[in-house]
């Protein structure tokens, strides 16, 4: 959209050089990421820029009112409650559609989640991008003034807090499985912490261990956790020696009740020209004549499982339980970025650290998901190029 620095990449781009960039992606821990990685970064405007701060300002002036948690406690009761609650989130990552709305380009939120994303790949990936395309040290995906450095050093205060790094651990449920795990190894690599399966943790009394690489017993005393509870409730097979609903002396770095908190659940609350109609199945009078234009959503799925795009009323009938369920209205993507063959639409999640400490959380980075199918998403995108993972780049 920064229509000199799209002539520029453009005019630099080959497939040569995107293989190679790729290659160098996986050199990294000769592994190659199993989601597709975009062809180019997203070149975002300062009015664009301007608009994404102003929306996640909003959002989070939602998610800091007094009455916050009594607003989504119904969103607990509807999941499951882990003790020990912190005052506020330590991560979120807040989705935009870079949509039209009467002829203006404008962010419209899709999603907002109380979880962490995927930090420490995105600082990784610009810096392999720049090794590619010398102009784009010209830019930064930072915000809030940050520069590498500060994002760092910000990640790091959110995630290992004041503890040493071996007392620390990422946790999730399988790690070497999960289509994100790249993103697990740049953790280790640059926090130094280590990546634990959720049925490696050990339990005595109230404390919780694992074991280390050189067979140590090591005191875990903080968990930056990645565990997503709809999946760890359907693996009926694991077993595990804690549970998370349980009293356990350990700090949480992402606690788990904020997934639930800051969902699809609050989307229904929030009015603006940055927010899309939406509403809670359960609260739905009639189901609107014109449903083509609507999109069902669970409440508290992941990576876009469960939705039902092209909505019917017997999608709607066969929801048993329609406080799980919201109703979106569809937005239109714009066809922002230009490719060497047509347009490509566009999503950016920004991504929010909130160090216990801080009054307000800071916007850091960014991701961006570019489409050129019918919804962002790998089934919608299949054998199709400049799609993808990507990052967006603001203007210094």
């Amino acid at each position: 959209m920064i229509e000199s620095r799209r002539a520029q990449f453009n005019a630099e781009f080959s497939t040569e050089k995107y293989q190679a960039f790729l290659d160098d992606l996986a050199a990294d821990f000769n592994y190659a990421p199993t989601f597709r990685i975009a062809e180019t970064p997203f070149f975002i405007p300062n009015e664009i820029k301007n608009q994404l701060v102003e929306a996640c300002g909003e959002v989070i002036d939602f998610i800091k009112k007094p009455d916050f948690k009594s607003l989504t406690q119904r969103a607990i009761d509807l999941n499951f409650s882990v003790p020990n609650e912190d005052a506020h989130s330590q991560f979120m990552a807040i989705d935009f559609g870079i949509c039209e709305e009467n002829g203006q380009l404008v962010p419209k939120l899709i999603e907002v989640q109380g979880f962490p994303s995927i930090f420490n790949f995105q600082f990784n990936l610009y810096r392999k991008l720049k090794e590619r395309y010398a102009f784009l040290s010209e830019l930064t995906p930072y915000l809030s003034g940050l520069d590498e450095e500060s994002y760092l050093a910000k990640l790091r205060e959110v995630v290992i807090k004041d503890f040493d790094s071996t007392e620390v651990i990422l946790l999730e449920i399988e790690p070497e499985k999960q289509n994100t795990k790249i993103d697990f190894y740049y953790c280790h690599r640059d926090l130094g912490i280590p990546i634990v399966c959720v049925t490696e943790v050990l339990k005595e009394g109230s404390q919780l261990f694992y074991v280390n690489h050189a067979g140590e017993k090591k005191r875990i005393r903080r968990i930056y956790n990645r565990v997503i509870f709809d999946e760890l409730n359907l693996r009926k097979d694991l077993t595990l020696q804690f549970s998370f609903e349980e009293e356990l002396d350990v700090e949480w770095a992402g606690h788990p009740n904020w997934y639930t908190r800051i969902s699809k659940f609050i989307l229904p609350y929030l009015q603006g020209k940055y927010f899309i109609e939406t509403i809670l199945l359960s609260e739905l009078k009639e189901i609107p004549e014109d449903l083509e234009n609507y999109v069902l959503k669970p409440l508290f799925s992941f990576s876009g499982s469960g939705v039902v795009f092209n909505v019917k009323k017997a999608d709607i009938d066969a929801v048993k339980d329609k406080d799980l369920y919201i109703l979106q209205k569809k937005v239109a993507y714009a066809p922002v970025i230009q490719s060497p063959e047509g347009k490509v639409k566009v999503e950016v999640r920004i991504l929010v650290l909130w160090p216990e400490g801080d009054e307000n959380p800071t916007l850091v980075g960014n991701l961006s998901r570019l489409s050129r199918g019918e919804m962002i998403g790998v089934k919608f995108n299949k054998d199709k190029d400049w799609v993808g993972g990507s990052i967006g780049l603001f203007e210094r």
